[in-house]
C-alpha cells in the first residue's frame, strides 16, 4: 500500500488548492464557450437526510421547494439569454424527483431552450413508480441513476436507509421493475463501509448480476472531515487496504458482463453508455444552490443559501458566489485527472488544447504513473492499466473529499450544520 498511500497523501495535500475560492461579492458570469457544453442541475431537497452524505442537501419543505424550482428555471433562462448552449444535462441532488410536477416543468423548459442530446436524472428507490418512470421517459430522459448503496439490511439500517427506502429485498424488486423505461438504468452502489464484509459485498454483486442493470457505479465510501467523527462513531473506521481488496473483487466479478467506462463506472457490454457529466466534458455549467461549474479555466460556485439563491434570482441575477481561477499547472493536472478517470486521454486533443505534448507539459506526472504501471503511453492515447484504474479511484476519492470539505464549509457559513442536518 506504499504507492497507494503516497498517491492519497499527494492528492489530499493538493486538492484543497482547487477549492480555495475567493468570495469577492458579485462574481461576473463566464463567457459562453463557442461549443455546447454540459449542464449540471442541483436539486438539494430530501425527505430525510442520510448521515454519511456530504452533498448539499436540506430537508424537504414543499413551499420552499416550489419557490426553489421557480428560481431554478429563471437561472436556466438567464444562461440561455447569455448565449450558453448545452449538449447534455445531468440532474442530481438531493432528490431531483421529489416534486415530479416541478421537475417535469423544469425539464420541459430545458428541452425548449437548449434541446440537449441527453438528460440524466438521479432518483431514490422510493421514486421508482411506473408513473414516474413513464413520465421521465416521455420527457426525453435517457439515463436514470438510482441510489441503492447496498442491498444488505444490516448496512441499510446503519446508514439510515432501511426505514426510508425499504429492505434489500424491496430495493431489488424496485430496481428490477425499473428496467426498460430508459436507455440507461444505473445502480449507484457504495463499498468499503467499515461494517461491510466480503460476504456482504459478494451478496450485493450476486443481486446485481441477477438484475442486470445497464450500468453500475461503485463508489468507495467518501467521508468529509466534518462528518468523519460522527460516521466513525456509527460504523467504525474504514480501511483503505480493504478498499483496494474490494475494488479488485468488484472489477473481477463484473468483467464478464460489464466493461469499465470510468475508474468506477461499469456498463453492460454491447450497450451505449451515458455517463456522468464530469467524466467526458472539459467544461460544464452548474445551476442550483451549491452547484459547481467549470468554464474556461475557472471553477464557479453558486451560493449555498437557499433563501439567498431564490432572492438573487428574483432580481434576475445569477447566484454566483465564489470563483477559483486555475493556474496553468492546475488546469493541466485537472485535465490529466479527469481525462484518465474516463480511462484514456487523446494526445492530439491535449496538444491542440495546450500547445505541447503531455510529456512536455506533465513530465513528472506522466513518468511517475508510467513507472509504477498505472498508465500506458501510446502514439495516440494515454490509457489506464488495470492497476491504474485503482490509482485513479484513490485520486478521485481524495478529489471529491476535497469537494465535500468545501461544501461543508460553505454550508456552515450560511448556517447549515454539516453534521447534524
Amino acid at each position: 500500500m506504499l504507492i497507494e498511500n503516497f498517491i492519497a497523501w499527494f492528492l489530499r495535500r493538493t486538492s484543497g488548492r482547487y477549492f480555495s475560492f475567493g468570495d469577492d461579492g458579485r462574481i461576473e458570469a463566464p463567457q459562453p464557450p463557442a461549443e455546447a457544453v454540459q449542464l449540471y442541475v442541483h436539486i438539494p431537497f430530501c425527505t430525510r437526510l442520510c448521515p454519511y452524505c456530504s452533498f448539499h442537501r436540506v430537508a424537504f419543505e414543499e413551499d420552499l421547494t416550489r419557490r426553489y424550482f421557480k428560481a431554478l428555471r429563471r437561472e436556466l433562462e438567464l444562461y440561455h439569454e447569455k448565449g450558453f448552449k448545452f449538449s447534455g444535462v445531468y440532474m442530481g441532488g438531493g432528490t431531483p424527483t421529489i416534486l415530479l410536477d416541478e421537475l417535469s416543468e423544469t425539464i420541459e423548459l430545458i428541452n425548449r431552450l437548449f434541446a440537449p442530446d441527453e438528460i440524466s436524472v438521479e432518483t431514490n428507490p422510493d421514486r421508482l413508480e411506473k408513473s414516474v418512470l413513464e413520465k421521465l421517459a416521455a420527457l426525453g430522459v435517457k439515463r436514470i441513476s438510482v441510489g441503492i448503496q447496498t442491498f444488505d439490511d444490516e448496512l441499510l439500517k446503519v446508514i439510515g436507509r432501511y426505514d426510508k427506502y425499504g429492505s434489500g429485498a424491496e430495493l431489488k424488486e424496485r430496481l428490477k421493475a425499473a428496467k426498460g423505461y430508459v436507455q440507461t438504468l444505473n445502480a449507484d452502489m457504495i463499498y468499503n463501509f467499515p461494517l461491510q464484509s466480503r460476504e456482504m459485498l459478494d451478496a450485493d454483486l450476486d443481486i446485481l448480476d441477477e438484475i442486470g442493470p445497464d450500468q453500475i457505479t461503485f463508489y468507495p465510501l467518501m467521508i468529509s472531515d466534518a462528518t468523519r467523527k460522527k460516521m466513525e462513531k456509527i460504523m467504525g473506521r474504514h480501511s483503505f487496504a480493504k478498499e483496494k481488496k474490494f475494488y479488485g473483487i468488484i472489477s473481477e466479478r463484473l468483467k464478464d458482463s460489464y466493461k469499465p467506462g470510468s475508474a468506477w463506472c461499469f456498463s453492460r457490454k454491447g450497450t451505449a453508455m451515458i455517463d456522468e457529466y464530469i467524466v467526458t466534458n472539459n467544461e460544464y455549467v452548474g445551476v442550483g444552490s451549491g452547484a459547481f461549474g467549470l468554464v474556461g479555466d475557472a471553477i464557479y460556485a453558486n451560493t449555498f443559501s437557499i433563501e439567498e439563491y431564490i432572492a438573487v434570482l428574483e432580481r434576475d441575477e445569477l447566484p454566483l458566489k465564489s470563483k477559483k481561477d486555475f493556474t496553468s499547472r492546475e488546469i493541466l493536472r485537472y485535465t490529466f485527472l479527469m481525462d484518465l478517470f474516463g480511462l484514456k486521454m487523446d494526445r492530439q486533443h491535449f496538444r491542440k488544447r495546450f500547445g505541447r505534448d503531455i510529456w512536455a507539459k506533465l513530465t513528472m506526472e506522466a513518468l511517475f504513473f508510467a513507472m509504477i504501471g498505472g498508465i500506458k503511453v501510446g502514439p495516440e492515447y494515454v490509457t489506464l492499466t488495470e492497476k491504474g484504474q485503482y490509482y485513479w479511484v484513490i485520486m478521485m476519492r481524495e478529489f471529491f473529499t476535497g469537494v465535500d470539505n468545501f461544501r461543508d464549509l460553505s454550508r456552515e457559513v450560511v448556517g447549515i450544520n454539516p453534521v447534524l442536518d
